[in-house]
C-alpha cells in the first residue's frame, strides 16, 4: 500500500515538473518573440525618424514618374479616423503624389468626402473631373472615392451591358454558336458603365488586415500591394520608404 502511494506521489511530482517545464518553455518563447517584435518596431521607428529628417540621402530623390496612380485602402474601423486620413493625404501632397484613390469597404470615406475636401482645398474629385484631364499632369491632387458597393454595382451593370449586346447580336445574326466573352470585353464594359478607373501602380493598406479588402480586382492586376500597419501609428518616414522601394523595383509584365 505504501509502495503504491509512493508511486502515485512520484507520478504527480513528475507531472507537475513537466507542466512547469512546458509553461517555462512557453513563457520563454513568448518573451523571445515579443522582444524581437519590440526591437523590430523600435528599429522601424528610428529608421522612420532618420528618413523624415532627411539624414538618409537616398530617400530624398523619389522618382514619382513611376507612381502615376496611388491607391489607399483603409480598414472599415480606421476609416472613421478622418483627421488621420487628412494628415496622410497632406503628406502625399507634400511628397508630390498627384492621383490618389481612397477606398474602404463600408463607404465611410465617401461619406466623409466633404470633410476631407474642406481640409484639402486644392484637390479635384476624380468622378467630377473632365475625362481628358484625369491622367494628365496637374498642379493639384486628384482624389477618387471608392467603396465595396461600387465594385459589386459595376460588375452587375457591366454584366447587364454584355448580356444586352449578346441578345442584340444574337437576334441580328443567324450564327447560333454562342459568343465567348473575354477579359477585354469585360474591361470595355466596365469602362462603358463608368467604373473602369485607372489601375493603381501602388496600393497601400492601412489596418489590421493584410489584403486589399475587396478593392475592385480588375484594377489591381499589376498593382504592388504593401501593408503599412495601423493608420493610428502611421509614420511619414514609412510612407516615404514604401514609395521609394516601389520606385526602385523593376516590373516585368507578361505578354
Amino acid at each position: 500500500m505504501n509502495m503504491r502511494e509512493e508511486m502515485q506521489k512520484a507520478s504527480s511530482l513528475i507531472a507537475q515538473i513537466g507542466n512547469f517545464g512546458l509553461q517555462l518553455l512557453w513563457f520563454s518563447l513568448h518573451l523571445s518573440v515579443s522582444t524581437w517584435y519590440f526591437l523590430l518596431e523600435i528599429a522601424h521607428m528610428v529608421e522612420s525618424c532618420f528618413i523624415s529628417s532627411g539624414l538618409i540621402k537616398s530617400y530624398k530623390a523619389l522618382n514619382l514618374g513611376k507612381l502615376r496612380y496611388l491607391a489607399i485602402v483603409v480598414g472599415s474601423e480606421e476609416a472613421y479616423q478622418t483627421s488621420k486620413v487628412i494628415e496622410l493625404l497632406q503628406w502625399l501632397e507634400a511628397i508630390g503624389v498627384k492621383h490618389v484613390c481612397l477606398y474602404d469597404m463600408e463607404g465611410v470615406l465617401k461619406r466623409s468626402k466633404e470633410a476631407i475636401l474642406e481640409k484639402m482645398s486644392n484637390t479635384t474629385v476624380f468622378q467630377e473631373a473632365d475625362e481628358n484631364d484625369k491622367l494628365l499632369a496637374q498642379k493639384h491632387m486628384m482624389l477618387e472615392f471608392v467603396s465595396f458597393s461600387d465594385g459589386k454595382e459595376a460588375v452587375a451593370k457591366a454584366a447587364n451591358l454584355l448580356f444586352a449586346k449578346y441578345l442584340t447580336s444574337n437576334n441580328s445574326s443567324e450564327d447560333e454558336e454562342g459568343e465567348i466573352f473575354t477579359e477585354p470585353h469585360m474591361t470595355e464594359a466596365l469602362r462603358a458603365v463608368g467604373s473602369g478607373g485607372p489601375e493603381p501602380d501602388l496600393l497601400l493598406v492601412y489596418g489590421p488586415a493584410r489584403c486589399h479588402q475587396g478593392f475592385p480586382a480588375w484594377r489591381i492586376r499589376y498593382t504592388e500591394i504593401v501593408h503599412m500597419g495601423s493608420l493610428k501609428s502611421m509614420r511619414y518616414g514609412s510612407l516615404i520608404k514604401a514609395i521609394y522601394k516601389f520606385t526602385m523595383v523593376r516590373q516585368n509584365y507578361g505578354k
